[in-house]
């Protein structure tokens, strides 16, 4: 019987795209590390792309976690839920007090929680890390957002920061905090990255279908963005696709793929965290409910027939000027999102005792993440330089480039909704701004209703306490 030298690392267990990219990133850093996986064709990749030959795949679990130096380090890399569950409950007769798990993959912060406290019952190490980058961030330096027993996390951290993309010769890592704030993070991360995409479709519909611009005259207009303020991964990766063609064809594989949006949940459950905390994310609650509308296709043509909206002449419309106010709507659309995300956080972190450090995400956001941008530099200094920052629109530069870009958005809405052009994320953007920046509003109206006919009871300015009216005589409901 072969004896099996522990000579590993690290443990990868899932060897699809991102389990194996993140494998060779650490050979690539001189990390030796061990991959297991029950499909087998998966692990003869792993060892053919590693040109530094520092990883060896497994087909044998025993084997595996028997070829990983101990304490053992090993990172579950498989689809959220149940199978997180069965992996564990696989691993745990294997394994001895003191190894360490890292759940890698997008798993909701709930299930995070229990199995930190289950795992720690077993004498093992754990901590759930949410990481953002796909497969080229995996490859050549993802963002991390590790959380939970630090103890685990320092064990970690060379390997993290050796992985880790960098900017300004930081690593986009750090430790977020305790139980499940790693993939708490990344859960808000995904919910900005839905509120984010939601805005650049909405601009490529204004662009293709009120300013009739071609493919290349989108992908060049995206490039130029891309070169300015609007500076991102999103931006940039978009004026990639309104170029790619497939081989032998002479358009766009874009204009082949249908408009029908999946998703896996993440933005979901930020909208589902945000109201039960009772923070207000409409943009990102608006783009959930996007992808839930666009995948009622049939629906969708049917009423584009029946309800048709006339649009100006083509000719009345000066290109310069609107895709100028296009980019101040979505320069503004887009700190509003970024700070619905961040409200989020800053709540967050009080409701469940994260302290979270807003300032340290902003900065590890700034490079090999999706949602990375030119605008995080300026949301990681305004949370460095005030650690108590209520709300990101309370910075003065940040103030300075919403008034700067306010005239846009305005002006892109009224000539969308005048057009029959829905940009209902744009909306909200807006609507988050103006309302909350709106000192009264006519919410005591709806405190008035709702003592009215269910005597909830109300606050009067000024007076302390709670009030209940009898507002009329009790009527027939007929």
């Amino acid at each position: 019987m072969e004896t099996i030298q522990a000579g590993f690392d690290f443990g990868m267990i899932g060897l699809g795209t991102m389990g194996r990219n993140l494998l060779l990133n650490m050979s690539e850093h001189g990390i030796k590390g061990a991959g297991y996986d029950k499909d087998t064709t998966k692990i003869p990749l792993l060892e053919q792309e590693d040109e530094d030959h520092n990883t060896k795949g497994f087909d044998d679990i025993t084997a595996f976690i028997k070829s990983i130096k101990p304490p053992r380090a090993i990172m579950m890399l498989v689809p959220a839920g149940k199978i997180v569950d069965d992996v564990l409950e696989e691993l745990i007769p294997l394994l001895d007090k003191g190894d360490i798990l890292i759940d890698g993959g997008n798993s909701f912060f709930q299930d995070t929680r229990r199995r930190d406290i289950y795992l720690q019952s077993k004498g093992l190490h754990f901590f759930g890390m949410g990481i953002s980058g796909g497969e080229e961030g995996a490859r050549y330096g993802p963002s991390m957002m590790p959380g939970g027993d630090k103890t685990a996390y320092e064990v970690m951290k060379p390997i993290l920061e050796a992985i880790a993309a960098k900017v300004d010769g930081e690593a986009c890592v750090t430790y977020i905090g305790p139980e499940a704030s790693g993939h708490f993070v990344k859960t808000v991360h995904n919910g900005i990255e839905y509120g984010l995409m939601q805005l650049i479709a909405e601009t490529y519909e204004y662009l293709k279908y009120f300013l009739k611009l071609d493919n290349a005259a989108i992908a060049a207009l995206f490039e130029k963005w891309n070169n300015g303020r609007l500076q991102s991964f999103l931006i940039e990766i978009t004026s990639e696709i309104f170029t790619y063609k497939e081989k032998g064809e002479n358009h766009i594989l874009l204009d082949d793929i249908k408009d029908e949006a999946k998703a896996k949940g993440t933005g979901k459950w930020t909208s589902q965290i945000a109201m039960d905390l009772d923070v207000p994310i409409p943009t990102i609650d608006t783009a959930v409910a996007m992808r839930n509308l666009s995948i009622y296709k049939s629906l969708r043509t049917l009423l584009g027939d029946k309800y048709k909206t006339e649009t100006h002449p083509e000719e009345a419309v000066d290109i310069g000027h609107q895709t100028k106010l296009l980019e101040d709507a979505f320069y503004f659309a887009m700190i509003s999102t970024y700070a619905q995300g961040m409200h989020l956080l800053s709540k967050a972190s009080e409701a469940y005792k994260y302290d979270l450090n807003i300032a340290d995400i902003a900065r590890i956001w700034r490079g090999g993440c999706i949602i990375r941008s030119e605008f995080l530099n300026t949301i990681y200094k305004a949370y460095s330089n005030d650690k108590e920052l209520d709300h990101l629109f309370m910075n003065k530069n940040v103030e300075s480039e919403l008034k700067e870009t306010e005239t846009g958005i305005r002006s892109i809405l009224q000539t969308a909704i005048g057009n029959g052009l829905g940009m209902p994320a744009f909306a909200a953007s807006l609507g988050y701004f103006d309302s909350l920046k709106k000192a009264s509003s006519g919410s005591n109206l709806i405190q008035a209703q709702r003592d009215f006919f269910g005597a909830h009871q109300y606050e009067k300015i000024n007076v302390s306490g709670t009030f209940h009216t009898q507002w009329t005589g009790i009527k027939s409901s007929k």
